[in-house]
């Protein structure tokens, strides 16, 4: 009997010293990409948007194929041809207690297209608004110039931040965490550059407690290190599995893959805008004084010279989907008569000669070397292709940090890009990457080759204030077939979005790429 007493003792004790999953469990995360600010409105870019939304809540949610759900706002709609009323959820608290009204919707839409020194600013999606009314402190309407179908999915885009804690903070007063006070599911607990972010569970979740009690997230932008790191047990949970090591980690009974195909297309920006284009030269490498990019048959030549499912195969090792267009097959708006561009040298030659180059000029490929899944390799291959049809490519690769603001200030002439649609259909890629640029409306913000069709900014634009679904669709279509057709960016694939985690644990795939501990559970 004394000896039962014991072991029932012993049961009793080591069930008290195990942790209580979503109570006391901890989870750590290694990132391939770090948050170049904490600031949620600084620059719209997917690393820190994913991050965001740790700590601060969208009007509207996406689900993890971006179909939209109620969020800060419970419900929306259209009160007249001009504007949208949101009715926002009772009893949200921000995290120091102070509670959530439309006073902080509408300090946020005035706030975030204007931070100072925005690389990419959110202003493409709140610029056509041009009234804002409180009705009362759980109802906003919002006005536009004309008819807006896209509100809803353009308040999904961007997180709502404090008035109190936001009225005269600055960027930095977000990165040191002085007013990181949101209503997510997370509070911030400190941001260590290149070493970590430590989140720490919101008790008081308007959704609920999170599974975690605390998350720490560390970057690891060396592909080696992040696998290692999983492998040794030193974090749970990792992104942008290097395609190599897929295989290996699938084999292992002990860990766990997840994937998702994803809204990114991987596209070359090309400069189809100036009359002579910085690193565009002769096969000597002297300057032209005519910029050959201008030419859409030369644009199309390139598009001809790459291919396209070698790449998928050989460099991505299988893990990507060869583009046609802005997104891939499943999404809204989707063409189907655009397909892939079929690898023809010959014929990419054959368009180099009617364009006056049979001889070839010479190109440099600009990329970064650390944001998307193996992009340099990419350009490395993109380099080789065009140089065998007669454009001499040399490759420059850089980290994201100096890629981007060196790009958005036009110092490049042919670089490797990528876009992930955060409204999951092809308006976001259209405004930002392809319609003509215009600082004033925040069209083209993104439009780094400055390319302009006339008809494609008229189809999006009435695309973007016709209300009939169908006939917006429609139109969405046609502007991309026209960017296509005129070849504004060069699509090359779609990546294929992959997690990796320790046995036990799950993770819900998702096509914006968001990693969020809030879709990590313990599998039951």
């Amino acid at each position: 009997m004394k000896q039962r007493q014991a072991v029932i003792v012993l049961i009793m004790a080591l069930v008290l010293l195990m942790p209580v999953w979503g109570l006391t469990a901890d989870l750590k995360i290694g990132l391939k990409s770090e948050p170049s600010s904490m600031d949620p409105h600084y620059h719209n870019l997917t690393p820190n948007n994913m991050m965001s939304i740790w700590v601060f809540d969208k009007l509207v949610k996406q689900d993890h194929k971006q179909n939209l759900k109620p969020g800060l706002a419970v419900s929306w709609k259209p009160v007249d041809d001009l504007t949208w009323e949101f009715k926002l959820r009772k009893g949200v608290k921000f995290h120091d207690g102070s509670p959530f009204t439309a006073e902080d919707v509408k300090f946020t839409l005035e706030r975030a297209p204007k931070v100072p020194n925005s690389p990419s600013s959110f202003s493409s999606y709140i610029k056509h608004i041009n009234k804002i009314e409180i009705v009362d402190p759980l109802t906003i309407r919002l006005s536009t110039a004309d008819p807006f179908p896209l509100m809803p999915t353009y308040m999904a885009t961007f997180t709502i931040i404090s008035k109190k804690h936001g009225q005269g903070a600055e960027t930095k007063d977000y990165n040191s965490g002085k007013a990181m006070i949101g209503t997510g599911p997370y509070k911030f607990v400190e941001w260590v550059p290149g070493d970590r972010i430590v989140y720490e569970r919101n008790e008081n979740y308007w959704g609920g407690a999170e599974p975690w009690e605390k998350v720490i997230v560390q970057p690891k932008t060396n592909a080696a290190a992040r696998v290692a790191a999983l492998l040794a047990g030193d974090v749970d949970m990792i992104d942008f599995i290097p395609t190599a090591d897929i295989e290996k980690l699938q084999k292992n009974p002990e860990f766990a893959i997840s994937k998702s195909v994803s809204n990114r297309v991987i596209y070359l920006h090309i400069d189809s805008d100036r009359d002579v284009s910085p690193f565009v030269t002769d096969k000597d490498g002297k300057a032209l004084d005519k910029n050959p990019l201008k030419d859409v048959r030369v644009r199309r030549a390139i598009s001809k010279a790459i291919n396209r499912p070698a790449i998928v195969s050989r460099v991505m090792e299988g893990n990507a989907i060869a583009a046609g267009q802005l997104l891939p097959d499943g999404f809204f708006a989707i063409s189907p008569d655009l397909k892939p561009e079929k690898f023809d040298p010959e014929g990419a030659k054959k368009l180099l000669a009617e364009a006056g180059y049979a001889d070839g000029f010479g190109l440099t490929i600009h990329g970064p070397n650390n944001r998307y899944v193996n992009d340099a390799k990419i350009c490395q291959a993109i380099a080789q292709m065009l140089t065998r049809i007669g454009i001499k490519t040399k490759v420059d690769t850089m980290p994201k940090n100096v890629f981007f603001p060196r790009g958005t200030k036009l110092e490049f002439s042919f670089m490797l890009v990528g876009w992930g649609s955060g409204t999951g259909e092809p308006s976001s890629p259209l405004r930002a990457l392809l319609h003509t640029y215009n600082k004033e409306t925040g069209y083209g913000g993104t439009n780094r080759g400055r390319f302009s069709n006339k008809a494609l900014d008229e189809a999006l634009e009435e695309a973007l204030r016709t209300v009939d679904r169908e006939k917006h669709k429609q139109l969405l279509v046609k502007a991309t077939e026209i960017a296509m057709q005129d070849l504004g960016i060069i699509p090359l694939h779609y990546q294929v979005n992959i997690w990796g985690m320790r046995k036990g644990l799950t993770f819900t795939a998702r096509t914006d790429g968001y990693t969020l501990a809030s879709a990590v559970r313990e599998a039951k």
